[in-house]
């Protein structure tokens, strides 16, 4: 199987698609963006907290290659319900992961993106969601 059949599957191209279960809504009341430096992948993404500041609402525009549109669609997938603390120790986890250092970390849909651990070229469009959801929850926590 060449590289792009191997990154770019039915289940990979189905998520990426999927992208329309997370409307952007200009309401919610924390919103961010990030850009990948290795591909150029953007992400817009908003998010709105309960009573416990646990994610209850995600909305998501993304401008990314299927690789980073079908990482953001498991974000928002598993996200509900998180807190910060869960999205940060997420994202340190994936980032030690794509690196190489640690085995697959336990977020639920991690594994169809594998294949793209071997190009870390994608390694900045499957970070976008949990980097940019970690800041905004710590954005929200600061006084002020």
């Amino acid at each position: 199987m060449s590289g792009a059949a191997a990154l770019y599957t039915p289940t990979v191209l189905a998520l990426a698609t999927s992208l329309a279960e997370w409307p952007w809504d200009e309401a919610l009341p924390l919103q961010g963006s990030a850009r990948s430096k290795s591909c150029g992948s953007t992400l817009v993404l908003g998010l709105d907290t309960d009573a416990e500041d646990r994610i209850a609402r995600i909305g998501l525009k993304a401008q990314a290659c299927a690789i980073g549109q079908a990482a953001a669609a498991i974000f928002a997938g598993a996200a509900i319900g998180r807190s910060g603390a869960e999205i940060g120790q997420a994202e340190s986890a994936i980032r030690a992961w794509l690196a190489g250092d640690t085995p697959l970390p336990d977020w639920p849909g991690l594994d169809v993106l594998a294949p793209a651990r071997a190009y870390p070229a994608r390694h900045g469009a499957i970070m976008l969601a949990w980097q940019t959801a970690r800041e905004l929850l710590h954005m929200d926590a600061l006084p002020g």
